[in-house]
């Protein structure tokens, strides 16, 4: 869709959504690089499109945050409020950890000066509001000098809380969360969830040696209460037909330990985890091998024993079960919200030193967190790779930024905007996806 006077071309910018004027999408700051390498900068522009009119309008306010991108943009409140992010020029680079607000209704930016020990600078960091107000932080990637030429990359996983106490109030404070923690991971992507949980998908982790980088992509999804402070693995039950073979595989595996058959299996440990390896071939003929992990099917729960359920099915219970549909494990994916189904459209991974963007999108039911559902499946035809002719170290800084910066709802359509398609090349688009005909 073609919106007359867009903001500039840029990507590794921030947008969210407000409800005010019919409906608004607030975009902060951002990168462009020129195709050839030579431009690079760093923007502090603040716009405001209204999905109402269809219109792009930029609030000149003074006083906001300097020019930077990967940083992280919330809602408290009537406020949006951007935390953290970097710049990089020719010479040198600084992340940051400041804070700044900005009110919706009087239009203007404050910074914020909370009490507290604050987190490590840092880009790309998980930034979630709570219905209080308050504002969690978590993860993120930074480097830092060592010596000439020689740069050492953080993957944070650390957590904080910046509360509001009031308007112009503010404290920080460290967060120790219980239960099962992501790994170290960055290029990770967020959403709010049903019941004030936050929840994080995919991304990558880098083993980087010398000028070689190295990645473990993931498609997991885990889950944070903000009420309890506690993180957990979302595991996927199957779909009821699975469900089902599972039921009548465990019945006819407890008919034959009743008849003396089973003695060979006990006292074995429980099936792994399964790799499921795919191969994809790309625009230019090139091979790419996607792997991922499917869970082993979950045990029987000694509360509530299996039933029988095979009057009404075909005579399929020796039927081996197929893998579950997931999406491959990539990075830097985006995903929306909407009475808690969860949408993840795109992101990337990589072959070598080949990065390839992906277009499908698929639906999860975070009620029943039964299967995934392929709602728009990739086209190989579409995959394009791309080399990177830029330092490994802003290679590893780009894992931290999205390639697509906003993925919201608007009058039941999904609604994307500033894809990036390579790292050498900056967008500026805005589309819209209908959920009836996914086009």
């Amino acid at each position: 869709i073609d919106i007359p006077n867009p903001p500039p071309r840029r990507c590794a910018h921030q947008a969210v959504v407000v409800a005010q004027g019919g409906g608004q999408l607030w975009l902060f700051g951002g990168e462009f690089a020129s195709p050839d390498g030579e431009q690079f900068y760093h923007y502090k522009d603040l716009w405001v499109l209204h999905l109402a009119s269809r219109s792009w309008e930029q609030v000149k306010a003074s006083g906001g945050p300097s020019g930077r991108s990967g940083h992280r943009m919330a809602v408290s409140k009537r406020q949006l409020i951007v935390f953290g992010g970097f710049h990089e020029s020719s010479r040198d680079y600084i992340y940051y950890n400041d804070a700044h607000a900005f009110n919706l209704d009087t239009f203007a930016w404050s910074k914020l000066a909370p009490s507290g020990i604050a987190p490590a600078p840092r880009s790309g960091c998980h930034l979630a509001s709570t219905p209080e107000g308050h504002l969690v932080v978590y993860g993120g990637y930074s480097k830092q000098r060592i010596k000439k030429d020689v740069d050492k990359g953080t993957l944070h996983t650390d957590m904080f809380l910046l509360s509001a106490e009031s308007s112009e109030k503010w404290t920080w404070s460290r967060v120790s969360p219980s239960g099962v923690k992501p790994t170290p991971r960055s290029g990770f992507s967020v959403a709010m969830g049903p019941s004030s949980r936050s929840l994080l998908f995919g991304g990558v982790h880098d083993e980087e040696e010398e000028e070689r980088l190295e990645g473990d992509f993931f498609n997991d999804i885990y889950f944070y209460d903000l009420a309890k402070n506690r993180w957990f693995l979302g595991q996927l039950k199957g779909s009821k037909s699975e469900k089902k073979r599972r039921r009548r595989g465990a019945a006819k595996g407890d008919l034959r330990q009743a008849g003396g058959e089973g003695d060979e299996a006990e006292g074995q440990p429980p099936p792994g985890p399964v790799e499921m390896v795919k191969e994809v071939v790309a625009e230019d003929g090139t091979v790419m091998i996607v792997k991922q992990l499917i869970s082993a099917p979950q045990g029987r729960s000694t509360e509530q024993p299996p039933e029988l359920e095979g009057e009404d099915d075909d005579d399929g219970g020796s039927e081996a079960p197929s893998p579950p549909v997931e999406p491959c494990p990539r990075s830097n994916a985006m995903l929306a919200v909407k009475h808690g189904v969860l949408y993840l459209y795109g992101g990337m991974f990589e072959v070598g030193d080949r990065q390839f963007t992906l277009s499908d999108l698929y639906a999860l039911d975070l009620h029943k967190m039964e299967e995934w559902k392929v709602l728009v499946e990739m086209d190989p035809s579409e995959l394009r790779p791309s080399r990177s002719p830029w330092a490994c170290g802003f290679h590893l800084r780009l894992r931290c930024l999205p390639f697509f910066s906003s993925f919201i709802f608007k009058g039941g359509r999904l609604c994307c905007t500033e894809s990036l398609q390579s790292p050498q090349s900056s967008c500026s688009s805005f589309c819209f996806c209908s959920l009836g005909s996914t086009v």
